[in-house]
Formats: C-alpha cells, structure tokens, sequence
C-alpha cells in the first residue's frame, strides 16, 4: 500500500523475496528520485534502526529513494551467527538490489549501498560481486575488515565515515581505506563515538551520505573522479 508523506514523497511498505525466505521493508521516493540507495544495518538492529531512519531522510530530501529492509527474518535474527554471517548478510543485500531496480517508482535508476557496523561489510562485498549493478557506496562506523578478499574488488566510489572518537573502528577503516583501488574517501567527525549520539554528529554522516552519493549516481553509471 501507498502512502503518501507529502506532495512530493511516498513510500510503501515491500516485501522482498529471496530464494529462502522473504524480508520486510519500506521503500520510500521523492518525485523523480535521481537514484535509490539501500540500507544495511548493524548487528542487533534492524530497518526501523533510528539513525538509519535519519540518515534515510536526508537522502530523499536530495532526491533519492531509500530502501531500508531487514536482512533477517525475526527467527533467522535470534541466531547470533547469523547476525554476523556477513556473506550471508550480503547476498540478502543483492537479493534486495535485483528486487528494487525492478519497482516501478524506480526502474533503471542508479543504486547506492549505505551500510553501518557490520552492514557495511556485507555492502562492500554486495558492491564487489556486482560491480555492474552497485554504483555507490558509504559506510557509517563500517567494519571493512570483515570483507576479506572482497575489499581490493570494489570498484565503486567509497565513503568511509568514522567518528574521530572511535579510535578501533578508526584504525580499521584506515588500513580498509588503504586496501581499496576504487574511487574513495575517508571521512572524519570530529569528537563522534561509534553511533555518532552526540549533538549534530548525524547530522554530518547524513549530509556527507548525500552529497556522495547525489554526485556519484547522477549523470554516469561509472564515475571516473578519484577521491582519498
């Protein structure tokens, strides 16, 4: 069913199939949406995650859609292995790119993958094994480390954003920043912990997120610029 939020932004609620199960989510478009992004969450959270919510805003205030589905069922959930499965987590997540490009409200548009903690992971390796069908990728407090092999394979413009005050997942992100060939940038918010609680730091993740990505799926599948 449709909802519409106001004269220009709708969204519905989607359920999203897979060979084995099916996921829930909410897919939500501004009027022309010059791309959609997809959201992976961390462990323990889910698509009604808040400051993804937030995040999500920001971007169709810039014109693009957002598609935030939980990548777990309920049960599938209760099994902490699978919480960080991340293969696992990011086949859900293509399963959720070759749902979406085919909805009407954005047929053929450009896709992004905003990932956070452990969901970052699974987008960096979502982008690396569709390089023809991921065009953009940001990460929020991201766990780059858990790619493996995957992380060289991006070829996707990445935005790494990190608190200044979360010096483990800061250290991690820039050994990841430095494994990876692709267009990138690391990006820093300054006096921000891990969830980025404090006063306007996710503000900052959401108008950096934006602006990476309205630059990167506008205009061109395969942005040539360089960043880092």
């Amino acid at each position: 069913m449709t909802t519409p939020r106001t004269s220009r932004v709708a969204d519905r609620r989607v359920v999203i199939p897979t060979r084995d199960v099916t996921l829930d989510g909410t897919l939500t478009w501004p009027m022309h949406p010059v791309g959609v992004v997809l959201f992976a969450h961390g462990s323990g959270s889910s698509r009604l995650s808040p400051r993804n919510r937030h995040v999500a805003a920001t971007l169709v205030d810039a014109g693009l859609a957002t598609l935030l589905f939980d990548l777990l069922t309920e049960g599938e959930a209760a099994d902490r292995r699978n919480v960080f499965d991340i293969p696992l987590l990011a086949r859900r997540l293509l399963a959720g790119v070759g749902w979406v490009t085919g909805q009407p409200e954005v047929l053929r548009r450009p896709v992004g993958l905003f990932g956070a903690s452990t969901g970052a992971a699974a987008a960096l390796i979502a982008a690396a094994l569709a390089p023809d069908r991921v065009q953009a990728v940001v990460s929020r407090g991201g766990r780059p480390d858990l790619t493996g092999v995957y992380l060289p394979l991006v070829i996707a413009p990445t935005l790494l954003i990190v608190g200044g005050e979360d010096r483990a997942v800061l250290d991690l992100n820039r050994e990841g920043f430095d494994r990876l060939l692709c267009p990138r940038e690391l990006a820093i918010v300054p006096n921000a912990t891990h969830l980025f609680e404090e006063p306007g730091a996710l503000k900052q993740v959401a108008i950096l997120a934006a602006s990476w990505f309205t630059h990167h799926l506008v205009g061109s599948r395969h942005p040539s610029s360089t960043h880092g």
